[in-house]
C-alpha cells in the first residue's frame, strides 16, 4: 500500500485550496490530541482504544499523503477517514463509559485518567478538524464531477 502511494498517480486530481488546509488543521490536531495522551500517560488507555487509536493515525497518515500528493483518491479518503474519526472520537471521549476497553470518557473520568481542559480542547478540536476535512473533501469531490 506503501508503494502506491508514494508512486506518481497517473491520475492526479485537483486539490482545493480548503481541503489542503482543513489537512494542515487535522495535521495540528492529531498533534495535539497525541500530546494530551502522551501528557495523561498511555498506560490510561485499554486496549481496545490503544487498537482503534492506532488504527485511525494510520488511516489519517494515508490520507495526508493522498491529499498533498493530490491522488485520486484523496477526497475519497478525506471524506471517509474525516467521518469516520469524528464519529470514533465522539464515542470514545465524549459518551459515558459505553463500551468497556473501547471507551476513554471524559464524562466522570477518574483521576487517574488525568482528564484536564487540554483534554477536552484536544478531542474538540481534533472532532473539528476531522468533520473540516470530510466536508473539504466532499466539496472537492462536488468539484471534481464538474
Amino acid at each position: 500500500m506503501i508503494d502506491s502511494l508514494t508512486r506518481q498517480d497517473p491520475h492526479p486530481v485537483s486539490i482545493t485550496p480548503a481541503l489542503r488546509w482543513t489537512t494542515v488543521v487535522f495535521v495540528i490536531a492529531l498533534v495535539v490530541h497525541g500530546a494530551d495522551h502522551l501528557r495523561r500517560g498511555m498506560g490510561t488507555l485499554g486496549a481496545g482504544v490503544m487498537a482503534l487509536g492506532t488504527t485511525q493515525q494510520l488511516l489519517a497518515i494515508a490520507t495526508i499523503v493522498l491529499v498533498f500528493t493530490h491522488h485520486r483518491w484523496a477526497t475519497r479518503a478525506a471524506v471517509f477517514v474525516g467521518f469516520g474519526s469524528a464519529v470514533g472520537f465522539t464515542l470514545v471521549h465524549l459518551m459515558p463509559k459505553w463500551f468497556g476497553t473501547f471507551s476513554d470518557s471524559f464524562i466522570n473520568a477518574p483521576a487517574s485518567a488525568r482528564v484536564t481542559g487540554f483534554s477536552w480542547f484536544a478531542a474538540i478540536f481534533e472532532i473539528s478538524s476531522a468533520l473540516a476535512i470530510a466536508i473539504a473533501g466532499l466539496l472537492a469531490r462536488g468539484r471534481q464531477a464538474l
